[in-house]
């Protein structure tokens, strides 16, 4: 029997962190909001569909079943099945309500509208072994996300299923086909849309929609009309996001494809770009348009309520095909991660926990380094959008909710309720872990989870949910460090690695928490009350010979985006575009620091509890003249080994021979601080011993 191991959990681990899912911002009315009393978000009370209305009919198709290779633990060989899940929405259900256009999309004969989402499920072949558990991992931009080694050894049943309409059909995609909207009199539906053209090299070819620094391989919106010298088409141009846009003639740019063969005006397309003089990669190019056919995005909400569903309880299809895990699945546990991570607070936040007969889809939720919610389900969606200093700064995906209790409130916007108003009032929300990188705070604006809208005093979190904060760690958990110069950075990318075995052990509190209802540790995050933390200008940062730190941070503003947009649900439709700022900022605080520049407050896992450099949430972009930070990467800053060594810099931290004095003295830190995180269950035995060993067979001093 093959047996689990750390190496191989590790790579699987960090392979999910790094594909299944990256980044996502805001809004509120041109006036003053009314006081928070007036604007609770509205609360769905679970109620039964008109009786004379047909049920949703649901079919399963299985393209194939296919052996996975090995065997994981007591849970022996597993299997993968790959099909199809088609479901259909009633637009009457008040339950589908929130979901935007829906009652503009055309009906099938049973008068619901129609979604197929494609699944991956990985089940024990014999499902005597499986342990009740379903994990559904939500896929970045489409991307399949594989089992987890450790999990699979304890019998879990996993489902990795489409839950994002404008992901193209490809190899090792997950797709999910929606429908398009269309006006009441069948005519075709257009908006304002915006898009960000970001050239990486100088080049007439012709740069294809959607654009942004996220969304690039994803479907786009096509533009109403090929004559961009209408009203509500604009090109601009500029450097950083703060500078005036720069006006460039409808005569010098079109839609349309050009290149070397075919320069412009090239040959119109609905959904290019062609550019009279090359595109410049010193700037950022934004282009309004009017976009058409919308489509009914927020159906993925319903199809993952559904599709959970149907795998939970369900015995067969409507067709009467078997459901393969039927009468297996006792809990359900969702794992999003970045993008997937905000779309399970979205998810959440918009009511679709609720099964519809009184029950949850998931009891627990695992939002992996999510600050935000995803913009999902308002006219024209963009789903993947994301959040930074200089691109997509005022994107969709900022303006929902960030507060969890039912009683948050929000004094910027004035407004009140938190992500968990809905399903409280419905009585069907999960046990849910949330987990921040210092990426989170530095780039994708986490602060206001912790804190009040202003920044001077930490919130308490509902009892049914826990916060925990990876010390030191970046975005990309478990990737590797790398030279600046692969991540177009000016600094070492972050080398702390050890999390990993600490997320794998807060999946496991989860599961408890879950199945045998064992109360997991407590939030560990940095606070206001005890100085952990604290403005970006606060920051105590060591200086490190050759390293500037500049306190940059992605700022937070409240936006108007229109009457017809509702930011706190990031629903509706948008109309102002770009969006208006309305003088109002939160407050963006970030983690202090030790003496060594890593972080102070948090889960501080092995590369941090026992340190052999610096590592930071934040990296500093090597683009001459842009002010950003180097995409979602963190730093990192290795001591020297030796004190002679040190003698010779400027540098203030003590180097390994100083803090260790040897290797036996490293050794026995480690083996210290892993019992330590074992104790507190943020790790488990078996990673424990296994970072001992490579501490042992790895020396970093003589």
């Amino acid at each position: 029997m093959k047996r689990w191991s750390l190496a191989a959990a590790t790579v699987a681990s960090a392979a999910l962190f790094l594909s299944a899912c990256g980044g996502s911002g805001g809004g509120g009315g041109g006036l003053l909001l009314p006081p928070p009393t007036a604007t609770t978000p509205p609360v769905t009370t679970p109620s039964a569909p008109p009786a004379a209305a047909a049920a949703p009919k649901f079919k399963l198709a299985i393209a194939a079943t296919e052996d996975v290779p090995g065997t994981f633990g007591n849970a022996g060989a597993y299997e993968k099945i790959t099909g199809t899940f088609t479901g259909e929405v009633d637009p009457k259900d008040p339950r589908n309500a929130i979901i935007q256009d829906l009652s503009l999309a055309p009906l099938n004969a049973n008068g619901k509208v129609e979604y197929t989402s494609d699944f991956v499920l990985f089940k024990p072949k014999d499902m005597r072994k499986a342990s009740g558990v379903l994990r559904y991992d939500a896929p970045n931009r489409g991307n399949i996300v594989n089992l987890d080694p450790y999990f699979a050894s304890r019998g879990y049943v996993f489902l990795t299923a489409a839950w994002q309409g404008d992901v193209p059909a490809g190899p090792g995609k997950l797709t999910l086909k929606v429908p398009v909207a269309k006006n009441a009199d069948g005519s075709t539906i257009t908006g304002t849309y915006r898009a960000e053209l970001l050239p990486t090299v100088a080049t007439n070819d012709s740069l294809p929609l959607p654009g942004g620094p996220f969304n690039a391989a994803m479907q786009a919106y096509a533009t109403a009309s090929l004559d961009n010298t209408q009203p509500g088409y604009v090109l601009t141009r500029r450097i950083n996001e703060g500078d005036a846009r720069q006006l460039i003639p409808a005569s010098e740019w079109k839609f349309a494809k050009c290149s070397a063969a075919t320069p412009f005006p090239g040959t119109p397309d609905e959904t290019n770009v062609c550019l009279k003089n090359a595109w410049d990669p010193a700037y950022m190019y934004e282009l309004v348009y009017v976009a058409k056919d919308p489509k009914v995005m927020g159906l993925g909400l319903a199809a993952l309520r559904d599709m959970v569903g149907f795998f939970h309880r369900g015995a067969s299809d409507a067709s009467g095909t078997a459901n393969p895990v039927a009468a297996a699945i006792s809990s359900t546990i969702a794992s999003g991660v970045s993008q997937c991570g905000n779309f399970m607070k979205t998810f959440v936040h918009l009511g679709f926990n609720d099964d519809g007969a009184g029950g949850k889809v998931f009891d627990g939720v695992f939002a992996q380094i999510a600050a935000r919610q995803t913009n999902i389900n308002m006219r024209f969606s963009i789903p993947g959008g994301g959040g930074g200093v200089r691109t997509d700064h005022t994107a969709f995906g900022q303006a929902g909710t960030r507060g969890l209790s039912k009683d948050y409130v929000d004094d910027v916007a004035q407004r009140r309720g938190g992500i968990l108003s809905r399903c409280e009032a419905s009585g069907t929300c999960p046990k849910l872990f949330i987990g921040f990188s210092g990426t989170e705070f530095w780039t994708l604006q986490g602060s206001p989870l912790l804190t009040d809208a202003w920044g001077t005093a930490d919130l308490v979190q509902p009892g049914n949910a826990r916060i925990y904060y990876y010390a030191s760690t970046h975005h990309l958990l478990g990737l590797p460090s790398m030279p600046g110069t692969n991540a177009g950075a000016l600094y070492t990318t972050n080398a702390n690695t050890s999390v990993i075995p600490v997320v794998r052990a807060l999946y496991q509190n989860l599961e408890d928490w879950v199945v045998q209802g064992t109360t997991p540790p407590d939030n560990q995050v940095p606070k206001l009350a005890d100085a952990t933390l604290v403005r970006p200008a606060q920051v105590k940062f060591p200086a490190i010979p050759g390293v500037n730190y500049t306190g940059l941070v992605n700022t937070y503003s409240l936006l108007d985006w229109g009457p017809d947009y509702r930011p706190q649900d990031e629903s509706g439709i948008a109309t102002q575009v770009p969006p208006a700022k309305l003088g109002r900022d939160y407050a963006i605080l970030v983690p202090q620091v030790d003496a060594d520049g890593n972080d102070i407050a948090g889960i501080r896992s092995l590369d941090v509890a026992v340190p052999t450099g610096t590592n930071t949430g934040w990296n500093t972009t090597s683009k001459p003249g842009t002010i950003d930070q180097a995409g979602l990467f963190g730093s990192s800053f290795p001591f020297v080994k030796t004190a002679a060594q040190r003698a010779g810099t400027t540098d203030p931290r003590p180097s390994l021979q100083e803090r260790y004095t040897d290797q036996a003295g490293y050794v026995a830190a480690v083996t210290a601080a892993a019992n330590d995180l074992v104790a507190r269950r943020f790790m488990l035995r078996v990673d424990a011993d296994a970072a001992i060993a490579n501490a042992i067979s790895n020396p970093v001093l003589p």
